[in-house]
């Protein structure tokens, strides 16, 4: 998978938030994990939400795979995603709720579900409803959703947020597996040392703009 941001730029009310965004993302042979870094403002979030196709450039264009999103591709075809606060259903748990978000496309079976709250250290006999999960357990939820269609493209916005250092080692471990797996990975994070442990390569974004790639 491949996607190109080419001259990207994006006002609202008159304020630009994101300014001349040239960018490519593509795992070929093997997966690949992009880190995405800045403070709060930065643009990080703005960007991502324009690769999902909830947004449109107001100058430029976002490509998947030579498709151009708001033309060719409402949004990416092969894509699982966190955005900010995860979000579901308070008087479901945990398993109630992915079943029910998975029962939409119907791709992937009651045991893979699962194994994917496994994956994210949640119990799926929890009886716990959503409401009173911790912050970190919703968040891990956040997580699973994101990866238990194993799609190929995987974005997650500060995926560490509200995690305690046992599960912050547990996403590190499972965001190095579907590396293995051959998963491309945009991670958006404002920890320097969260991407430099994980990231293969590192964009650095302030107020709208890109400012280093390493």
């Amino acid at each position: 998978m491949k996607i190109e941001l080419c001259q990207i730029s994006k006002t609202i009310q008159g304020q630009p938030v994101l300014r001349d965004i040239n960018l490519c993302f593509e795992n070929q042979s093997c997966g690949k994990i992009y880190g995405i870094q800045g403070i709060n403002g930065s643009g990080k979030t703005m960007l991502m939400r324009m690769i999902c196709g909830f947004i449109l450039p107001t100058q430029g264009q976002v490509k998947i795979d030579g498709k151009v999103i708001g033309k060719d591709l409402s949004f990416p075809p092969d894509i699982g995603l966190l955005l900010e606060n995860p979000v579901f259903i308070d008087e479901f748990t945990g398993l109630k709720n992915l079943s029910l978000l998975c029962g939409i496309r119907k791709k992937v079976s009651q045991l893979q579900i699962i194994d994917t709250l496994k994956r994210v250290g949640l119990d799926p006999n929890d009886k716990r409803v959503f409401h009173k999960y911790s912050l970190g357990m919703k968040q891990r939820l956040g997580i699973a959703s994101a990866i238990v269609e194993s799609p190929n493209l995987i974005l997650l916005d500060e995926p560490f947020n509200a995690l305690d250092e046992s599960g912050v080692e547990q996403v590190h471990r499972l965001l190095n597996e579907l590396r293995q797996e051959g998963k491309l990975i945009l991670l958006a994070c404002h920890d320097r040392h969260q991407m430099e442990s994980l990231a293969d390569e590192i964009i650095r974004m302030s107020d709208g703009r890109i400012i280093n790639e390493q």
